[in-house]
């Protein structure tokens, strides 16, 4: 079964601010929460990001198991929007849209995720006893990661 995860956050910082920060795959591992034993293996020559961009990570997403993780980036709409597509990984589906608008606080941020576990009725299960609070606890941690690094100064 397909779900969906959706939060927002205001931030108080200008586009470029945040465009550069989240649009950077170095900078995924700084709201991650370090129980996921996030590494990024990709290196890059620069920082921008394009479509049909590939990042690959370590993971640990449940019981410390190490696991490679794909993305691509399939779609940029440069300081509006971009999305990252599974290639590899824990998930049958994962594709995340973020996206940022601009205002008179600085940028409201969008993450919408779209997801589908493995293994048919067992992932539902998985996902109602582990893994929802799991991505729960992963956008919490982000949210209080981004507080701290953009909104302290209000």
């Amino acid at each position: 079964m397909k779900h969906r995860l959706f939060r927002e956050q205001q931030l108080n910082c200008d586009i470029d601010t945040a465009w550069k920060f989240f649009s950077s795959a170095g900078n995924l591992s700084k709201i991650t929460p370090e129980d996921m034993n996030f590494v990024v293996l990709t290196k890059f020559e620069n920082d921008e990001i394009y479509k049909g961009m590939t990042i690959d990570y370590f993971v640990s997403p449940l019981f410390g198991i190490k696991m490679k993780w794909k993305t691509e980036i399939i779609q940029v709409d440069f300081s509006k929007s971009f999305t990252d597509f599974q290639k590899k990984g824990p998930y049958k589906l994962w594709h995340h849209h973020h996206e940022f608008i601009e205002n008179e606080n600085g940028v409201l941020m969008k993450d919408t995720v779209d997801y589908e576990l493995p293994f048919g009725f067992l992932g539902d299960i998985a996902h109602k006893l582990i893994v929802k609070d799991k991505l729960q606890h992963i956008f919490d941690y982000r949210f209080k990661v981004l507080e701290e690094r953009f909104n302290q100064h209000k």
